[in-house]
């Protein structure tokens, strides 16, 4: 078989098995979310999260508007390539444009403590 009947072959199963999974709950889609990224100020250092746990700078933790509380997520900044895998224990930002608000641990290891916000990319890892 040559490589061209390799090729039709492959794309032909490849766009078979996208039909008919792309409609079952099984098929998880991964949803990118793009944005900017900003990081809680020291004063909320011990208030209740909307999840009901204390925030706490030293945890990787972060606000998202939407997602189920326990989510976790991968927040990766496309300009540097750092990233930092965070669980979503709070509602917010409410800021047009943002998209996720870090503990303080998470914004250093992202390198954003100097910048205050940061363009990022916010995926689903469960």
């Amino acid at each position: 078989m040559g490589a061209y009947t390799r090729f039709i072959r492959t794309s032909c199963a490849a766009a078979l098995l996208l039909f008919f999974t792309a409609g079952h709950a099984w098929a998880a889609e991964l949803e990118v979310q793009e944005g900017v990224a900003s990081f809680y100020s020291d004063r909320f250092q011990g208030s209740p999260t909307a999840s009901g746990e204390p925030f706490d700078q030293q945890a990787l933790t972060a606000a998202h508007p939407t997602l189920p509380f326990g989510t976790k997520v991968l927040v990766t900044r496309p300009d540097t390539g750092q990233e930092v895998e965070v669980l979503i224990n709070d509602r917010g930002p409410f800021v047009q444009g943002r998209v996720i608000d870090l503990s303080k641990r998470a914004a250093r290891k992202l390198g954003m403590i100097q910048r205050g916000v940061v363009p990022v990319m916010v995926t689903q890892v469960d």
